[in-house]
């Protein structure tokens, strides 16, 4: 109570190290929980590929129908497969339902499935209605979360009854509701709402197909025997390719191997491209660990260094105690039980703010994070010890250092305080700011990153283009309707139509090679069918020949439009293209196709990737799943609502949503903006901690040279001549640190900026800019104390002399 700014510094400070650290803690446990609750999980494994094309090999998570039912029949070790096919990633499945006595229920869901009727037998979910081991027996049923039963039946019972699902990958279906689950608490990379039964619907077909080597689209899984190695199952993988896919291999021209990666780890295979659900970064999760470290280090700096600074204050207490017997033992239990009785306060508010910012913080990581006695004693025990041992440590210094002073020194006035300990501040304090520097530093990059990520050009035109999905078959029949009236509004400038749209994954490629070539020479490149206005509508600019236009309705499908990248690969300039042809063979069949144009090279995909061979056919008939409308300058919400009339007008069954397409386009960067939200908040409390600590040892040295500045000050010393004095000291400590966070910042961020195939350079300014921060913020936070004690009346602090 004597000392309120240095307890509240010390409590404060701590806490919020403590509080911030735990928070990260549990994010972790959350990120490392993924797939932990299934009954069979050490024993389940999901099938990879390795496709061996003539660049570079592609590791993906794809395969091909046939192969989980062929390694069950080849090995007697896999006692189960199951097989799963995303509705593509970020796709919208429209559900409806028609009660007998009301108006129909319809609307879009996420994070549909097809799936074998093993899936529920192999992975584990609750159910509340229906049975798992037999809910996708049956063709054409399907098993929902809890919470779409919820929305489309209120609290009536679901099971048994018909609903109607329409998607880009399965089409219009009827089918049977045969299971109900609950949502998993525990995370899953499969984080499905639906899953629809392979068997009945439009995909079929492809599910009962037999070649190995395409179509790879599936998401395969096998069960092992308990006690089953799976390395030695993964030995045995190629000459399984050998007998069941060599030929099939053959006739496309590429070769590939399977792989095996336990389900536990397949959240955190970031090497894996295309999974059921985007992987985590593990380097992201050094960051924040790192990030959770450093944050309590200085916590903890500051409560050490506040402790043996203010212990010299406490000398005379000392000698006063010990003349009148106080014995050496005791005065150590009484040091160490103040600093470890400091700490545990500090540790319960911790508790508080993570319980009060628990939901904050979830909402932050886009996770469903939760903080609980019972759930997570392990860690809160761990943190209490860990205040206890910061407490016992902080409390050392005085404790035995301060006990084993002779009271008449310390009574004559002759203590002066250790150079040892003066040093060993000066050195945490440029620990702190070396952390804070580079803190500053990484968000800064970060940031930069985000913003050049945002604003580069893509080669198309991303600004107010609405993308309307096109699920069900009544939606693709009013297709030309829908345009036509779209038209003639004068707030649209262009309408087009495509089977993909750029920043979605797209599943549809072929392998072209040029004449004079064969299937080896084949360059593997990603397909669009689009109609006669998409390139126009996203402003994709030809560089040679001419490009889709209503026009020209006879570029049928055996013409192409191709990005420069993909002729450059096939072999060709732009204009040396024009008019020639391109080869694919399929089902033993070569077929033909004319080049037409060739387009400027644009982002399709995010850029962690770099632009990869492309083509567009022309699709005459109106079977596609996205509708693009580009909007004039104007009243945006205005232009949106004569859209929504006219839909409900041609589809009044249907609800009408719609998305942006440059914010859809930058969801591919979800994982990097919460990094990025992350680092700057952490950032920002270090900093605030740092200044804390430095606050607290700026008034401690002024309070320390009281007397000098009066001295000072009678002799002719200006407030700025104090001013500089008591500044100066501090800020060559934060000038040492940037120097020294500069090189491990730089590092860090250049490590992490690999992830992108397009990426800003780290330059100077960056680094001068965090110098200029760090020491501004020094400045501020000395110059408080520095100027009470230079303009304190010297009269006062000198009369006791």
């Amino acid at each position: 109570m004597k000392n309120k700014v240095f307890s509240f510094i010390n409590v404060f400070g701590l806490s919020i190290g403590l509080a911030c650290c735990m928070l990260i803690t549990i994010y972790l446990l959350y990120e490392f929980s993924y797939d932990k609750h299934h009954e069979n999980g050490s024993n389940i494994f999901q099938v990879g590929t390795i496709f061996n094309l003539s660049e570079k090999d592609d590791r993906t998570a794809a395969t091909p129908a046939p192969l989980a039912a062929a390694l069950k029949r080849e090995y007697p070790e896999v006692v189960e497969c199951t097989r799963l096919l995303g509705t593509f990633l970020e796709d919208k499945t429209l559900l409806q339902y028609k009660p007998d006595n009301a108006g129909p229920r319809s609307f879009y869901e996420t994070r549909g499935f097809l799936a074998d009727s093993t899936f529920f037998r192999m992975f584990s979910y609750e159910f509340k209605e229906g049975n798992p081991s037999t809910a996708l027996t049956q063709p054409l049923s399907v098993v929902i979360s809890e919470e779409i039963a919820g929305k489309l039946f209120g609290k009536e019972p679901a099971l048994n009854k018909i609903i109607k699902i329409s998607s880009s990958t399965n089409g219009d279906s009827t089918f049977t509701i045969t299971g109900v689950f609950r949502q998993p608490v525990t995370p899953s990379h499969i984080d499905g709402r639906f899953f629809m039964s392979m068997l009945g619907g439009q995909m079929e077909g492809f599910a009962g197909r037999t070649d190995f080597a395409v179509n790879n689209m599936f998401f395969t899984y096998l069960q092992l025997k308990p006690g089953s190695n799976a390395k030695t199952l993964e030995q045995k993988l190629p000459d399984f390719i050998k007998k069941y896919a060599a030929a099939d291999l053959k006739a496309v021209g590429f070769l590939k191997t399977q792989f095996l990666v336990p389900v536990k780890e397949i959240h955190f295979r970031s090497d894996i491209k295309g999974n059921v659900t985007p992987s985590g970064n593990v380097s992201y999760l050094y960051i924040l660990v790192s990030v959770a470290i450093f944050t309590l280090l200085i916590a903890c700096i500051n409560f050490m260094n506040l402790s043996t600074a203010r212990s010299s204050k406490r000398a005379a207490e000392v000698g006063v105690r010990k003349v009148l017997g106080a014995q050496k033992n005791s005065l150590v239990r009484q040091f160490l039980g103040e600093s470890v009785l400091m700490s545990s306060i500090a540790f319960l508010f911790a508790i508080m703010i993570t319980k009060l910012f628990i939901t904050s913080f979830g909402q932050l990581t886009d996770k469903q994070l939760v903080f609980s006695f019972s759930q997570h004693s392990y860690l809160i025990a761990g943190f209490l010890a860990l205040a206890i041992i910061t407490g016992l440590i902080a409390g050392s210094y005085p404790a035995f250092y301060l006990s084993n002073f002779k009271p008449i020194r310390v009574l004559k006035g002759r203590f002066t305080n250790s150079l040892a300990a003066a040093s060993f501040r000066k050195g945490l304090v440029v620990f702190q700011f070396i952390i804070s520097a580079a803190l500053i530093i990484c968000s800064t990059v970060i940031a930069r990153q985000m913003h050049y990520m945002q604003t580069k050009d893509l080669g198309f035109v991303s600004d107010k283009q609405i993308i309307i999905s096109l699920r069900s078959q009544n939606a693709k029949n009013i297709y030309r309707s829908f345009k036509n009236e779209l038209s003639r509004q004068p707030g649209i400038a262009s309408i087009g139509a495509s089977f993909y749209y750029p920043g979605i994954f797209n599943p549809s490629d072929m392998a072209f090679y040029r004449e004079g070539q064969n299937v080896k020479d084949a360059k593997l490149t990603r397909m669009n069918g689009v109609d006669a206005n998409f390139l126009q509508t996203l402003g994709i600019k030809p560089v040679a020949g001419r490009i889709f236009s209503e026009q020209h309705p006879g570029d049928t499908s055996g013409r192409l439009v191709m990005n420069e990248e993909a002729i450059r690969k096939i072999g060709y300039t732009p204009e040396q293209s024009i008019g020639k042809e391109v080869l694919f063979d399929w089902e033993g069949r070569t077929l033909r196709f004319e080049i037409i144009g060739v387009v400027k090279d644009f982002h399709f995909e995010d850029l962690h990737l770099p632009i990869t061979p492309y083509g567009l056919q022309l699709n005459n008939t109106d079977n596609f799943n996205y509708l693009i409308v580009r909007l004039n300058s104007g009243d945006v919400e205005k232009q949106i609502s004569s859209i929504s009339s006219v839909w409900r007008k041609l589809n009044s069954n249907e609800p009408f949503e719609y998305n942006f397409l440059d914010e859809e386009f930058n969801k591919n960067y979800r994982a990097e903006k919460r990094l990025g939200s992350m680092v700057t908040w952490f950032t920002l409390i270090a900093i605030v901690i740092s200044c804390l600590g430095l606050f607290g040892l700026a008034a401690f040295s002024a309070e320390q040279r009281t007397k000098e500045i009066g001295v000072r000050k009678v002799l002719g010393a200006t407030v700025t001549n104090i001013f500089v004095l008591l500044s100066k000291d501090f800020l060559k400590l934060v000038v040492i640190a940037i120097f020294l966070a500069a090189p491990i910042a730089w590092y860090v961020m250049n490590k992490w900026l690999q992830d992108f195939a397009y990426r800003i350079p780290i330059t100077a300014w960056i680094f001068i800019l965090a110098g200029i921060i760090a020491v501004m913020i020094a400045l501020v936070t000395v110059s408080f104390q520095a100027i009470k004690a230079a303009t304190a009346n010297p009269v006062k602090n000198l009369r006791t002399e």
